[in-house]
């Protein structure tokens, strides 16, 4: 079995060598990066399955990074490291199309863990097919009638649990749940701009297509 490849992007030598180590001996191909500028270059080079970031970088903000790495339609699974671990730096995080965080200090084990976690979810379902839309979870594109669209992790996810129940609501419980890690506290506000996200790349896609939300209960794949 090919190894899951991780790019660690953490300025602290220390810290990154503790890192890698971990990670090598848990059976990851480890490469790093000492800031967000060699973190996009190795990504638009040989890229990894699953990135490990620092929030504070000597040269840029992690989130920042993420942001740049998603506008070059690179979707692969990022989780934060930071030494804050409050809710408006989680959000932001989420926002910045990060899938998971991780406060400092943390054990490696639990490192381990939410990467595979990761990985899991990032493989999602089997094709899945709803009238003229197709969700391929090998590439995280969305194909219709009016050609394809690329999808983050987490548009990918919320997708996937809608598509799995077309015509019905799914509540927003279960599509937080679908979507984000256990246990981070993801606002209405955040949820709706990705589902607005998904909104406008289904309809580019497939013109017919509708999600629409039923206030204060969950949201309908039409």
């Amino acid at each position: 079995m090919t190894a899951h490849r991780v790019l660690v992007v953490e300025d602290d030598h220390g810290l990154r060598d503790v890192l890698k180590r971990g990670l090598v001996d848990e059976g990851f191909d480890v490469s790093v990066a000492v800031d967000g500028m060699s973190a996009v270059r190795s990504m638009t080079g040989a890229g990894a399955d699953v990135v490990v970031m620092d929030i504070n970088l000597p040269d840029s903000d992690g989130r920042d990074v993420c942001t740049a790495l998603r506008a070059r339609g690179i979707d692969v699974p990022v989780l934060f490291l930071t030494a804050r671990g409050g809710l408006t730096d989680r959000l932001s995080g989420f926002a910045a199309g990060g899938d998971d965080y991780l406060a400092k200090p943390f054990h490696v084990a639990e490192l381990v863990a939410r990467l595979q976690a990761l990985l899991k979810r990032a493989v999602g379902p089997a094709v899945a097919v709803h009238g003229d839309l197709r969700l391929d979870p090998s590439t995280h594109e969305l194909t219709g009638p009016n050609g394809s669209s690329h999808l983050s992790p987490t548009e990918f996810r919320l997708l996937a649990t809608l598509l799995a129940s077309p015509g019905s609501v799914v509540r927003r419980s279960q599509l937080i749940a679908a979507a984000w890690p256990q246990g981070a506290i993801v606002s209405d506000n955040t949820l709706d701009q990705y589902v607005s996200r998904l909104r406008r790349k289904l309809v580019e896609v497939a013109s017919g297509a509708s999600l629409d939300a039923m206030k204060g209960v969950g949201f309908r794949l039409g």
